[in-house]
C-alpha cells in the first residue's frame, strides 16, 4: 500500500508542480530518452547481478507491494512454538522430540503452527539447531557463535537485493546525462533548424537529465530503502528464534526464554507480555493433550 500511494504523490508532486508553472506535459513525453536511461539501467543490473539475485529483485517487489510480511499474528504464533519447544524439552527430553525434528513437515506438534510451517528457511532454521543439541552439543558459547555467523550470513543474502538497487539508483543520473548528451549531439547535428525547432530538441534532450534524477530519487533509490527495511524485518524473525534457544541454552525456563524472544521485536509487531502469556497458555494445555494421547 505504501508503495502505490508513495509512486503516486510522486508523480503528482513532480508532474502537477510542473504543470502548475506552466510547462508543457506533453514536453516531457520523450520515450527515447526513457528507453536510453531504463534499458540502459537493466542491462547494467542484469550484468552486474546473478540470476538469483534478479529473481529475488521479482519477488522482494511483489512483496512490497504486499506490505509486511510478519504480522503480530505471526509473531505471537511463533512464540508459541518456541515456548512449546522448550517447554517439551524441559519435561519430557529432547529425544522426545526427535520425530518432530526430523519431519516437521507432518508434525503433529508443528502442524499446529501453520505460519511458521509455511516459512521453509524458518523451520529449517529451528529443526537444525534442535538436532545439534539433540547429538549432545552443550557448549552454549560455540552454539550461540554458529548462529551469529548463520545471521551474518542470511543478512548478506538478504541484502543483495537492496544493494543492488541502490547501485542502480546511483547510476541513473548518469545515465540521464548520457541521453542528454546524445540528444545534444542530435541537436548538433541539426544546427541549421529554425530556433522553434532547435529550442523543442535541447528541451527534448534536457528531459534525459531530468528522467534518470527523477527515476534514482523519486522511485528506485526508495524502492532500494523499502526493500532493506523489509528483509531486516525479515531477519528479525529469525533473531527472535535465536533469542529463545539460546536462553534455553543457558538454563532459562520457558516462559523466561519467550520473553527474551519477544524483546527483540520492533514495537509495531511486539506482541504484549499478557498476549503471550495467553498463546503459551493454550500451547501448554495442547501440549498436555498431545502427552496424554502419546
Amino acid at each position: 500500500m505504501n508503495l502505490l500511494l508513495g509512486t503516486f504523490l510522486v508523480i503528482v508532486s513532480v508532474l502537477g508542480g510542473f504543470a502548475a508553472l506552466g510547462g508543457n506535459l506533453w514536453v516531457l513525453w520523450q520515450p527515447y530518452e526513457a528507453l536510453i536511461i531504463i534499458g540502459g539501467a537493466l542491462g547494467a543490473f542484469v550484468i552486474a547481478n546473478p540470476r538469483q539475485v534478479i529473481a529475488d529483485s521479482g519477488r522482494t517487489l511483489r512483496d512490497l507491494t504486499r506490505g509486511t510480511k510478519h504480522l503480530r499474528a505471526d509473531y505471537l504464533e511463533l512464540l508459541a512454538l518456541l515456548y512449546t519447544l522448550v517447554r517439551a524439552i524441559r519435561t519430557r527430553g529432547m529425544l522426545a522430540l526427535e520425530k518432530d525434528i526430523e519431519d516437521p513437515a507432518n508434525s503433529p506438534l508443528f502442524q499446529q503452527f501453520p505460519s511458521v510451517v509455511n516459512h521453509p528457511r524458518a523451520l529449517r532454521f529451528i529443526t537444525d539447531y534442535l538436532r545439534l543439541m539433540s547429538l549432545g552439543t552443550d557448549r552454549q558459547v560455540e552454539m550461540e557463535a554458529l548462529m551469529d555467523e548463520e545471521l551474518h550470513t542470511l543478512q548478506k543474502e538478504m541484502q543483495r537485493v537492496s544493494k543492488a538497487l541502490q547501485v542502480v539508483a546511483e547510476g541513473l543520473p548518469a545515465l540521464g546525462i548520457v541521453a542528454a548528451v546524445l540528444g545534444m549531439i542530435k541537436t548538433m547535428g541539426a544546427i541549421s533548424a529554425p530556433p522553434d525547432v532547435l529550442g523543442q530538441m535541447i528541451g527534448g534532450a534536457m528531459v534525459g537529465t531530468f528522467l534518470g534524477v527523477l527515476l534514482s530519487y523519486g522511485f528506485v533509490g526508495p524502492l532500494a530503502g523499502a526493500a532493506h527495511r523489509m528483509r531486516d524485518e525479515e531477519l528479525r524473525y529469525f533473531h527472535c528464534i535465536k533469542a529463545a534457544l539460546v536462553a534455553h541454552l543457558h538454563g532459562s525456563a520457558p516462559a523466561v526464554c519467550v520473553e527474551h524472544a519477544r524483546k527483540v521485536l520492533y514495537a509495531e509487531v511486539q506482541p504484549g507480555f499478557h498476549e503471550v502469556e495467553e498463546v503459551t497458555t493454550a500451547a501448554t494445555s495442547r501440549l498436555g493433550d498431545r502427552q496424554k494421547a502419546a
